[in-house]
């Protein structure tokens, strides 16, 4: 069966509800019949190469990871449409002269929603308004007044209450998701095995945002669920951690190794070799969501003061960031492999040890390039 979109999740759900071991192909492994086809030549062409055993079965969670990737899914398509009613919120009061931007830095925040609601309950004072300023805010009462001076136009206030209806609406709907989400990872199993959950805090943790985050515990939800906590790596959260358990699952023996983990989240180069040499590079293109978290969380080692932090920066600067990130992504997801499959535990050795680490390397290509040369390195002890 040929199908783009959903289109094939039913058909596969009841055959292998029937009992038949149902294959998930992908198309680019299929394209190598030769000449004009018809539906019936490929059919037969995939027969042909089923019967040989060269189509491999895509990798498909199973229904209990599908069901908790559904609403997780549901949950940051729901973010993503607050997000879109937000900037339409933006447009509507920059229209009218009122530029909070420039003195918010988020209209969705506690300040901004108070002047808002205000706003649309009649209040039109740019001092009255001001007044709704949090104590956390740098900007002063009068700075917020000047950038409250708009000109209010009934058909622009209209379309700010319907965006602001829309937002509270989608936050409603978050909240309904998290409801039923830590409902459901409360029904697992406890897999933790009575071990305690690691202290969350740790020397050169990088801050984490809490704009999104759920509302309930996920971190003390996933341990139970999974036995292991992911959060331990640098710059991996809470948020992260769900993307990958909810993608990817949590049983790596589907696959062999970390390398064949790193290769279906398409983070491995890209090589045609023949000849075992080299003859070609190209690209991956994905979209992953698994893949896409790790390399969000890649980007954010750019200021950890760990090891982590510290290989990334040097590969940045020696390789570029695009292929910092990429490195540091498949870094990330063999850690992710190793602590699910082997239950190894994480521990940050430090930007000190790597910077020694990389002397002592340096100062060995020295001495070689220097013995090729025909000279002698000699170490000065330090003063």
């Amino acid at each position: 069966m040929q199908s783009t979109g959903v289109y094939w999740i039913a058909v596969f759900d009841i055959l292998e509800a029937a009992g038949l071991e149902v294959y998930l192909v992908n198309a680019r492994e299929t394209k190598n019949l030769p000449g004009r086809k018809s539906d019936v030549q490929e059919s037969q062409w995939l027969m042909k190469l089923h019967t040989y055993g060269l189509l491999r079965n895509s990798f498909r969670p199973s229904q209990q990871i599908r069901t908790m990737r559904t609403y997780w899914r549901q949950r940051n398509d729901l973010i993503r449409a607050a997000g879109r009613h937000i900037q339409r919120m933006q447009k509507a009061m920059t229209q009218m002269n009122i530029q909070l931007a420039n003195v918010l830095s988020d209209v969705s925040g506690v300040t901004g929603q108070a002047i808002v609601k205000a706003v649309l309950a009649g209040e039109r004072d740019p001092h009255q308004l001001a007044r709704f300023r949090d104590c956390r805010m740098k900007a002063s009462e009068e700075e917020i007044a000047r950038c409250l001076e708009g000109n209010w136009q009934e058909d622009l206030l209209f379309v700010l209450k319907q965006e602001q209806d829309g937002y509270e609406f989608c936050q409603q709907q978050i909240a309904e998701c998290d409801r039923q989400l830590q409902h459901y990872l409360q029904q697992r199993e406890d897999r933790s095995q009575g071990s305690s959950l690691p202290e969350e805090k740790r020397k050169g943790r990088l801050k984490k945002k809490k704009g999104n985050t759920p509302q309930f515990d996920l971190r003390a939800a996933l341990f139970r669920m999974v036995g292991t906590d992911l959060t331990v790596i640098d710059s991996i959260d809470v948020t992260t951690a769900m993307t990958i358990l909810s993608e990817a699952g949590w049983d790596m023996s589907k696959w062999k190794t970390e390398n064949h983990f790193v290769s279906w989240l398409r983070l491995c180069p890209d090589n045609r070799i023949s000849g075992d040499k080299i003859i070609g590079k190209g690209r991956l293109p994905t979209n992953n969501r698994a893949t896409m978290a790790l390399k969000m969380a890649a980007n954010a080692l750019r200021t950890s003061q760990t090891y982590l932090g510290a290989q990334f920066r040097r590969l940045r600067t020696k390789l570029g960031a695009p292929i910092a990130i990429k490195a540091m992504a498949a870094k990330l997801a063999r850690l992710v492999y190793l602590m699910l499959r082997y239950g190894m535990a994480y521990v940050d050795q430090g930007v000190e040890f790597y910077d020694a680490q990389q002397r002592k390397l340096q100062v060995k290509s020295l001495k070689r390039k220097a013995a090729q040369l025909g000279f002698q390195i000699i170490e000065v002890p330090a003063a």
